[in-house]
């Protein structure tokens, strides 16, 4: 019991202390309603680890006989522990817990043949005019800075939120603009595992993505889905012992490009409705009696493209129907893959970037998909190593100016060395082949290499 004691007086002196560091404010009422805040967290954690005492003496075996003294589980010694390390913690500028990470990320990286976008690669450039153009680029754009915030509980319901950054807006290489990643908010009740999601984060199809340092993670190669502005609601279901159904479904903004020379509106909003993307998926034991994620997915949106100044317009669909699969081999190998199929796939990085033919008014089909593996052999050392596709109907790009990509493929394998917890050094080889109609294909070969801190 002594060391029990020890930890009820760190929890009270901790508490006691960052209320004493309480700074002051020219507004005492919201000064005394965060204090009181602060105080009612306190008393909650307080008669947690009381009720958890509360069985640490069992009744006597015979009337006389001392009490016998049980020790505390591992779970109920680590739960003592946190209570006592978030007594410790003052947000910075907030009442509620504030968690700030992200990571520096440089990356260097030499093609054999010049590439869109170059410090990312999308697609290689047709050789007719620059064959064997090698280039080198290097960037510091893919650091990212977030923040996690978890609201205090009421009752059964749990807050939280975040908000990301990277910076791959644009401007010139060293003065490079913040763009938003992720900003939603989060509520969710556990108890009915059941969520709602208000914001902008990551589509609901295709939720997988290949490990690869290249910052495309093969989008326009075969892996389709991107984040947009959203209101999400997923439900859980427990089927039987370790076999989980998940339901997710979304309103999401449907994000096109400009609708026409006359009237340059977007072609998702000017459609009036927005765009819908639901998600099954299955988790139960199957390899090495491992969980198997099995999902389906699929979404249908809504574009609209001006095309006269009187207000003449065509309309156009966007779909997907797609399969998603995770599956861990053991305790070093994971394999995870999808697959999908559909028409006007742009704003969802399919298509090879094509969506929509206005030439000849029709959508751009395309079917592709990806498949990846993870090893780590050992804690210190990860690899990767996958292949993309993704394959756009080539009766449906006649007529339009300009190149028309027929196909688009991606062969990767990447090493991860972690210098510490924090620090990682890798090293990315990946050869890729994008073929056009009307002129010569493109091959390239990247060598990427990048230096990454996480904090």
């Amino acid at each position: 019991m002594r060391s029990v004691s020890i930890l009820l007086g760190a929890v009270l002196i901790t508490a006691l202390a960052g209320v004493c560091r309480a700074e002051k404010t020219d507004e005492p009422a919201k000064e005394n309603a965060e204090l009181r805040q602060r105080v009612e967290k306190l008393e909650k954690e307080l008669a947690e680890i009381k009720q958890m005492l509360s069985g640490q003496a069992e009744a006597p075996k015979a009337k006389g006989e001392p009490a016998e003294a049980r020790e505390l589980t591992e779970r109920e010694i680590e739960r003592i522990a946190a209570l006592v390390q978030s007594g410790e913690k003052k947000p910075v500028t907030s009442s509620l817990d504030v968690e700030v990470y992200g990571r520096l990320k440089l990356d260097a990286a030499y093609d054999t043949s010049r590439t869109n976008a170059g410090n990312y690669l999308k697609w290689v450039s047709p050789e007719g005019t620059n064959e064997n153009d090698d280039e080198f680029n290097m960037t510091a754009n893919e650091t990212r800075l977030g923040v996690r915030i978890r609201g205090p509980e009421d009752g059964e319901l749990r807050t939280s939120g975040r908000v990301e950054v990277d910076f791959f807006e644009g401007g010139s290489e060293n003065k490079s603009r913040l763009m938003m990643r992720h900003a939603y908010m989060n509520l969710d009740w556990p108890e009915e595992r059941f969520s709602i999601i208000a914001g902008q984060t990551s589509d609901v199809i295709s939720p997988l993505v290949p490990y690869t340092l290249n910052y495309s993670v093969a989008w326009w190669a075969g892996n389709i889905g991107y984040r947009r502005p959203q209101i999400r609601l997923t439900k859980s279901y427990a089927l039987a012992n370790d076999v989980d159904l998940k339901l997710e479904g979304a309103l999401a903004r449907t994000i096109g490009i400009s609708s026409g020379s006359f009237v340059l509106r977007d072609a998702g909003e000017d459609a009036g409705i927005p765009g819908f993307q639901g998600r099954a998926s299955l988790q139960f034991p199957c390899v090495n009696n491992k969980p198997m994620t099995l999902g389906f997915s699929g979404h249908w949106a809504k574009e609209e493209y001006d095309t006269t100044a009187s207000g003449g317009s065509d309309k156009y669909d966007s779909w997907s129907l797609n399969l998603d699969v995770l599956q861990p081999i053991n305790e070093w190998l994971t394999v995870k893959g999808e697959l999908f199929t559909g028409e006007n796939l742009s704003a969802y990085l399919g298509g090879v970037g094509q969506g929509v033919n206005t030439t000849r008014g029709n959508e751009i089909g395309s079917t592709g998909g990806w498949v990846a593996a993870s090893l780590t052999p050992c804690p210190k050392w990860n690899f990767n190593l996958g292949v993309s596709i993704d394959d756009p109907k080539d009766g449906d790009l006649t007529g339009i100016t300009g190149d028309k990509r027929e196909y688009n493929r991606s062969i990767f394998g990447n090493v991860i060395y972690s210098v510490d917890k924090n620090t990682q050094v890798g090293f990315e080889l990946s050869q890729w082949h994008t073929e056009y109609d009307g002129d010569d294909d493109g091959d390239a070969l990247r060598a990427q290499a990048s230096f990454i801190y996480n904090f």
